[in-house]
């Protein structure tokens, strides 16, 4: 029970940062902008986050899709931090890795069954 509580609230997690993505919430893509992430790239960043949401949901049922979800957002979120560090943007590092963290909890539960 406490890997599907974890698993639901870790996709909606991301699938709120995707739909602000998706929003153009200015507390998200002004800083993609500071790290020099062409806007071209925002619409795929955003259907990156959505499609590894829907994954882990799909994994409930379907665990094969729920680890390769959670390893391509856990890949997704390295590359965030990544870029951060890059950009120099030190005091924003903590952002991506609270997106990070929950996916790798998620990852490490296993699947459910």
């Amino acid at each position: 029970m406490l890997t599907v509580v974890v698993t639901v609230l870790t996709a909606l997690w991301v699938g709120f940062s995707a739909l602000s993505v998706f929003r153009r919430a200015q507390w998200v893509v002004g800083p993609l902008a500071e790290y020099g992430v062409a806007r071209r790239w925002w619409p795929w960043l955003g259907a990156a986050k959505a499609a590894g949401a829907a994954g882990l949901v799909v994994g409930l049922v379907v665990p094969v899709v729920g680890v390769a979800a959670g390893i391509g957002l856990m890949l997704y979120f390295t590359g965030a931090v990544i870029t951060v560090l890059r950009a120099r943007s030190y005091a924003h590092v903590p952002f991506p890795l609270l997106y990070l963290a929950p996916v790798v909890a998620v990852l490490a539960m296993g699947p459910i069954g």
